[in-house]
């Protein structure tokens, strides 16, 4: 018989975390407790992935009704109501809280809703007052948005906060270039904020493709978002009902909002770690293996909080090979190679594998790339562009990287990337019939590198 109240305590009520208590209690076995401080589902369900999906969605109608006129439909423009969505949204949101705690009871996990921190390498110790032991624990605590460092920071909201809004703000600035920030810019706008983008870089999108992100940024330019690049917040203050904002290039104006994007901390502050001798890296991530194993042999930690690969379906996936490794008996590390991923901004982007200048870092390379004016925005008169990119190794021809700028790019590259994890060759892909007429049939029709 154990000596341990639980053979697994997961700290953290995520979609890592919830995964890996589950499984390991209705295919293995065991018994499992699970801590969750604020509200199950984490960071993807309650505060990120798909409540910003929804709003992607939502953000995307206010173009259609132009659209469908110049296609011969009768139609007229209507105004969008925050509140009716944000109503819908948030009760969606405790719809899918309640199918976590319901997965995870019909699993047999004992769910505490309560802080858990580490009291030793197997006691956690709850906010209230309850002390378990287990012979594992596993850390899925997650991260947060963090604000700048500066004066009256507090003045401005971060990701958190966004769906949480009474009204929309008529202007707002968002400060930051990365993937949070581009795509509540294009959100917004879509909804009719007027958005001014500060981002310190000279190009949005830092660690995504040249060529992509430049186009995603000529987009979002036509469309009307305001950027500012090389540009970061000098000082703010509460002003005339706003905000007041001079920028480090010189602009000064008040805004209704300021949204800070500006990064995310590891959620490990307070927990104990640090005295049982677990390992903390930058910004606070907890370090593991690659078998998601800390310095202190009975705990583990996936996620966020480890700040390997920041993605719900990585973390899924980590949280899986933990179950594995441990419970079982098969050592499976975490594969973390060929991750495809989006951003949802508009057009969207989709990626999987090296950029090109990733590439052309490491060997000779051939691209093949394609600009164009997608059929449905151009017969209605837009300016839309989208592009298809392949970057090919010229030794074996392998797809090294495959890289989408169009509508619905996160759904091509969720297939492309398929292709790209298995190996497949740029004959292959030319191999491959194309389905015409679509925009994604131009990834297996290019037959000439535009560089080599």
């Amino acid at each position: 018989m154990s000596n341990f109240d639980y053979d697994l305590f997961v700290i953290g009520g995520g979609s890592g975390g919830v995964r890996a208590a589950r499984v390991a209690a209705s295919e293995y076995g065991v018994k499992v407790g699970l801590a969750e401080e604020d509200r199950y589902g984490g960071t993807c369900v309650i505060r990120g992935c798909v409540p910003k999906k929804l709003m992607v969605f939502a953000s995307g109608y206010g173009e259609m009704t132009q659209d469908a006129r110049d296609y011969g439909w009768d139609v007229q423009d209507g105004a969008f109501d925050w509140h009716v969505f944000s109503g819908k949204m948030r009760a969606e949101l405790d719809r899918l809280e309640g199918v976590y705690r319901r997965l995870l009871d019909g699993s047999g996990v004992e769910k505490f809703d309560a802080r858990a921190t580490l009291k030793d390498a197997h006691t956690v110790t709850l906010s209230t007052g309850e002390e378990k032991t287990a012979k594992h624990i596993l850390i899925a605590t997650g991260g947060r948005p963090v604000r700048l460092d500066l004066p009256n920071a507090d003045l401005g909201i971060v990701s958190d906060d966004i769906f949480h809004l009474d009204d929309l703000p008529r202007t707002m600035l968002i400060v930051g270039g990365g993937y949070i920030a581009c795509e509540f810019a294009c959100i917004l706008h879509g909804l009719g904020v007027e958005v001014t983008l500060f981002y310190r870089g000279g190009q949005i999108l830092n660690g995504f493709d040249d060529e992509a992100r430049g186009l995603v940024a000529e987009q979002m330019r036509a469309r009307g978002i305001k950027m500012h690049s090389g540009t970061n917040i000098l000082e703010m203050e509460d002003r005339d009902g706003g905000t007041w904002v001079k920028g480090t290039t010189g602009p000064e104006k008040i805004y209704d909002k300021v949204f800070f994007a500006t990064g995310r901390k590891p959620n490990s502050d307070n927990m104990g770690l640090e005295a049982l001798g677990i390992a903390m890296g930058r910004n606070g991530a907890i370090e593991v293996n690659e078998y998601s194993q800390t310095g202190v042999p009975s705990v583990y930690a996936i996620g966020d909080v480890t700040d390997r690969v920041n993605l719900t379906p990585v973390a899924i996936r980590e949280g899986m090979a933990f179950v594995k490794t441990v419970f079982g008996g098969e050592p499976t590390p975490v594969d973390h190679d060929l991750i495809p991923s989006a951003v949802f901004t508009q057009p969207e982007m989709g990626t999987v594998g090296m950029t090109e200048e990733e590439a052309r870092a490491q060997e000779e390379i051939e691209v093949y790339s394609t600009t164009f004016k997608p059929m449905q925005s151009a017969f209605a008169g837009r300016d839309d562009r989208v592009m298809m990119k392949l970057v090919v190794s010229k030794e074996n021809r392998t797809v090294l990287g495959c890289h989408i700028v169009a509508p619905q790019a996160g759904e091509m590259i969720q297939m492309a990337g398929i292709a790209v994890k298995m190996g497949a060759t740029k004959e292959q892909f030319d191999q491959t019939c194309a389905v015409h007429p679509t925009m994604s049939e131009e990834l297996v029709t290019m037959r000439s590198p535009v560089r080599s």
